[in-house]
């Protein structure tokens, strides 16, 4: 019994001893934030082989080659004209307003860092209900006339899922090209057969970098998080809506589904079917599937009497940059007067936290609003965690209680706004493909604060002193879940 036992403390000193040996293999290996790097070792040094099981979901990158495929990938036919439009904005005089200032600095800084071309004369429209948004998308579908390139992250196989798959088909038939682009993690449960009568009758449907089976590429991180809809190189949509039942509000665990999408009708289209072209030729390994021939998908729109700037901007783990994050702070940093942002996980980095906090100490009036149920257990409570750091620092938090908030928006100072796939969150800033939409006008601004107010009416402050009064155990919770946000 005594050599038995002996034994057995043999093995587990040299599981732990191994174990600690593969963890520094492991982390150190890749280059990754520190942050990431610290969080990592915390969860495989404290969970020994468990820990391993978490990586293979949650640690792994994409192979560099299949970054490469993204990166390798042309500015298409919008060079030029983008490179004419840097040198408009270095060689004009500064303008005298504070406000075109503050735009012409955004401006250059996308410009800089994502080489988005800026556009004028955009018609916007807004949507927040699952409903309407789903009504137009199938009309605008149903009228497009030779291309229809779509998107997502999810595509579930549900009522919604089949009547837009319905629909492709149809447009497949009568001649229209339709080509669809899916996560696989994103629309789980989903096999690839659902899209073979879209196939048989002419169309395209491929997963974002060909990841074809999660059994053999079950990463949860470097996910193509975008929503992004092109019909006929002339009406875009871009936002947080993805394509499932739940969307519309149909699942009871969520209720009401809040979000915020736009459709684009003008050359701000142009920055959406850039992306999904990149993305669709860096996801195809057939050559006759490639998009080669640019010309016909940015047909010549003429100038209409739309009020929206804009630029399309995305950022992703194939660029250092972190453009949607860097636009983030831009907006922070210029803010005069308010900030209101929504979000439905907060889990900020230091530097977009330092902002906050600088921003509600100056005097500007930060609002956030994330949901009040959570759809991840330890994303929700670092989430609480930040906010209720937040709200200690100055900023005001609201709970959204009426159903599901995933709305993923910031406005500033009643003149710019951002609408897109990304959250305040490290998984958006670092790990997923991402894209949104950075506007200069008033007048959209407006209605975005106006569908802000409408939520507050459906929201609780949270205080800190409402903070405080959490049980200890909940605390305990959200701080030890805010340990692991570098990797959430």
């Amino acid at each position: 019994m005594l050599i038995t036992w002996h034994i057995v403390k043999l093995v587990l000193v040299l599981i732990v001893v191994f174990n600690e040996i593969a963890a520094l293999i492991t982390v150190f290996r890749e280059r990754r934030d520190i942050a990431a790097t610290w969080a990592w070792l915390l969860v495989l040094t404290l969970m020994p082989v468990v820990g391993f099981i978490f990586y293979s979901f949650l640690g792994r990158k994409l192979p560099q080659r299949r970054l490469e495929r993204i990166q390798t990938e042309t500015q298409l036919e919008l060079s030029a004209a983008l490179d004419k439009q840097k040198a408009q904005f270095l060689l004009s005089p500064p303008p005298k307003q504070p406000t075109l200032r503050t735009y012409k600095r955004t401006i250059m800084l996308f410009q800089s860092i994502d080489d988005a071309f800026l556009t004028r004369h955009n018609h916007v429209d807004l949507f927040s209900e699952g409903h309407h948004f789903f009504s137009q998308l199938l009309k605008d579908i149903a009228a497009a006339k030779h291309s229809i390139h779509i998107e997502f992250y999810t595509i579930y196989n549900d009522r919604i899922g089949n009547q837009l798959r319905t629909v492709l088909e149809q447009k497949a038939a009568a001649g229209v090209e339709v080509r669809v682009l899916y996560d696989s993690w994103g629309s789980m449960g989903v096999k690839p057969s659902f899209y073979d009568g879209l196939r048989a009758n002419g169309g395209h449907a491929a997963p974002f970098l060909l990841t074809r089976s999660n059994l053999f590429d079950f990463r949860l991180n470097y996910r193509d998080h975008r929503k992004i809809v092109v019909l006929d190189g002339k009406v875009g949509y871009v936002g947080g809506f993805n394509v499932g039942d739940q969307y519309l509000g149909r699942l009871a665990k969520f209720g009401h589904w809040r979000d915020t999408h736009l459709r684009i009708v003008g050359s701000g289209v142009y920055g959406l079917q850039q992306r999904f072209i990149r993305d669709w030729n860096a996801s195809t390994k057939e050559a006759q599937q490639r998009v080669d021939h640019y010309r016909p998908y940015f047909p010549k729109i003429k100038v209409g009497s739309g009020t929206t700037a804009l630029q399309i901007v995305s950022s992703g783990p194939d660029s250092p940059l972190e453009e949607i994050k860097l636009g983030y702070l831009r907006l922070i940093n210029a803010a005069q007067d308010h900030i209101w942002i929504q979000t439905p996980y907060l889990i900020p980095d230091d530097s977009v936290l330092d902002a906050l906090r600088v921003a509600a100490h100056s005097g500007v009036d930060v609002r956030i609003m994330v949901p009040n149920k959570p759809d991840h257990a330890f994303v929700y409570r670092a989430t609480q965690y930040y906010a209720r750091s937040l709200a200690e620092e100055g900023v005001t938090i609201y709970f959204y209680q009426n159903g599901f908030l995933h709305a993923k928006t910031m406005v500033v100072d009643g003149k710019m706004a951002s609408v897109g796939s990304a959250n305040m969150d490290f998984r958006s800033f670092k790990l997923n493909f991402e894209i949104n939409c950075f506007m200069y006008d008033p007048n959209l601004t407006e209605r975005l604060e106006r569908l802000y107010i409408r939520d507050i009416r459906h929201s609780r402050v949270m205080t800190p002193e409402r903070f405080a009064a959490q049980p200890g155990w909940l605390r305990f919770k959200q701080t030890f879940s805010r340990l692991l946000s570098p990797i959430l």
